[in-house]
């Protein structure tokens, strides 16, 4: 497609797009799911393939179209009330036009959120070789929407605003699945979904035309969205469905806590254009960030790993690869996180602004009171520390609460030079199966807590003549849970 695009839909150009759509829509019985993420590309082809269904008689509308956006529940908040309203707008307008689509928000699993998995378990703040958040936030939610529609219908069409002129890899990507003259092509990973691309050969130049000509059919301003480029001078997140899609990365809208990059200048932009109640996100981003610092992980990271053993590496066995967050650190980011919603709450436009749900606190509450023995049950009171809030908090609803004195357990175990975690642990699983008739697999829950590396990081750092200085080098996919 050339650089211009014809300023009317019915243009000898966007008609036959239109043609197109109308044909593929009529051709099966194929449900259609369109991706959309708020951006230009998506937004045209939710746009395009619209104005094509609105001029079907209505008895060949039967087929149901879904949008779906993802919201990870850490995209940027300017970015997040623009999809809310445009969704709301788009099932407003479509009842009212007689059109059989609908819009629909896909979440991850509460036990899958950014904070649940950073500040629950201590997965460390992502980088480019370890993206742990990609699958959990955006591929498992929008690809269990498309599957539960598969499972529904036995097939679907897939709909992405996806362009050739993006990048070489996108049209790597695009080339490598779709054949010449196909319209429609097998997704390389969800079985029983077609791709189909109706913007695939737009430039850059050919969607803004399209935009800035045809006014949205649900009642948005298609220049707000050429402001909200221009203020945070992004370009497009795409819905991700599979790992082909590349990280959002450099100066495209995306979640305000990605750390895959090294700055996060879109958000810094948006702050240069008026939008400063963001900079304690930016502020909290960037400090995530730092932890990820090589010579300084010691500070921040246990040395054991989720597993509970300690992993080394290197022709001198003397580079370990980091564990999950400290959970003092881990504490120090939940005070983080909360002040910074106080502040969004007291400067932004929207005073009800959430950072992390209450669902998700009492998540983190059960995960540190379960896997890390905080018998202090410290959560509730940073919560409230931080907020001046009490939430309603389950009392003793996991083994191990706060009945036992800390110290005490401490003395005691350094006087038999017993590490006071591992008793900890079994008093944990002790209280965990008390008054069950079954003690199922007992002695291999005990085994494991007895099986992990209890040595303290003093000890570790001794045994491998661990030397802060040789930790520049980043072991790519092996810094994980």
């Amino acid at each position: 497609m050339a650089n211009k695009t014809d300023a009317q839909l019915d243009g000898p150009r966007l008609k036959a797009v239109a043609d197109q759509i109308r044909l593929i829509y009529t051709s099966d019985g194929r449900p259609w799911v369109i991706g959309y993420s708020g951006g230009k590309d998506s937004t045209a082809a939710v746009q395009l393939v619209w104005h094509a269904l609105a001029e079907l008689p209505q008895e060949q509308r039967t087929k149901p179209v879904y949008i779906i956006a993802s919201d990870t529940l850490v995209e940027t908040p300017v970015i997040v009330d623009y999809i809310n309203r445009s969704l709301e707008r788009i099932n407003a307008a479509a009842k009212q036009s007689g059109l059989p689509i609908s819009a629909h928000k896909v979440l991850p699993e509460l036990q899958n959120t950014f904070w649940v998995n950073m500040i629950g378990r201590g997965y460390p703040a992502p980088y480019r070789r370890f993206r742990w958040c990609t699958d959990r936030l955006k591929i498992e939610p929008a690809n269990k929407f498309i599957q539960a529609r598969v499972s529904e219908h036995g097939e679907v069409v897939l709909v992405l605003g996806v362009r050739r002129s993006e990048s070489t890899t996108r049209a790597r990507v695009i080339d490598l699945h779709q054949k010449p003259g196909q319209l429609l092509s097998p997704h390389s990973t969800l079985t029983g979904a077609m791709v189909y691309t109706p913007v695939v050969d737009f430039s850059t130049d050919d969607v803004w035309a399209y935009l800035l000509s045809v006014p949205s059919p649900w009642g948005n301003n298609n220049r707000d969205l050429v402001t909200m480029y221009r203020n945070a001078q992004a370009g497009e997140c795409p819905l991700v469905v599979d790992k082909t899609t590349p990280s959002c990365g450099n100066s495209r809208f995306g979640c305000w806590t990605c750390t895959v990059v090294e700055r996060d200048r879109s958000m810094e932009a948006m702050v240069d254009s008026g939008e400063e109640w963001l900079i304690p996100l930016l502020e909290l981003r960037d400090w995530l960030g730092s932890t990820r610092d090589p010579a300084k992980k010691h500070r921040f990271r246990e040395v054991r790993r989720r597993d509970g053993r300690v992993h080394i590496w290197g022709d001198n066995k003397d580079k370990i690869i980091w564990g999950p967050y400290k959970l003092e650190v881990r504490k120090e980011i939940l005070r983080l996180l909360l002040m910074a919603e106080q502040s969004v709450q007291e400067e932004g436009p929207i005073s009800t602004m959430r950072l992390i749900s209450d669902e998700e606190l009492h998540v983190i509450r059960r995960l540190w009171r379960m896997e890390e023995g905080d018998w202090e049950d410290s959560l509730p009171k940073i919560v409230q520390d931080a907020t001046g809030k009490a939430l309603d908090w389950v009392d003793d609803d996991v083994a191990g609460s706060s009945g036992l004195d800390i110290q005490v357990l401490a003395d005691v175990c350094g006087k038999h030079n017993v590490p006071p975690g591992a008793i900890r642990e079994l008093i944990d699983l002790e209280r965990e199966l008390q008054g069950l008739g079954r003690r199922t697999s007992v002695f291999d829950r005990i085994d494991r807590v007895l099986g992990k590396d209890w040595r303290t990081a003093e000890e570790v750092f001794q045994s491998i003549n661990w030397r802060q200085s040789e930790q520049a080098t980043e072991l790519g996919g092996h810094d994980a849970d």
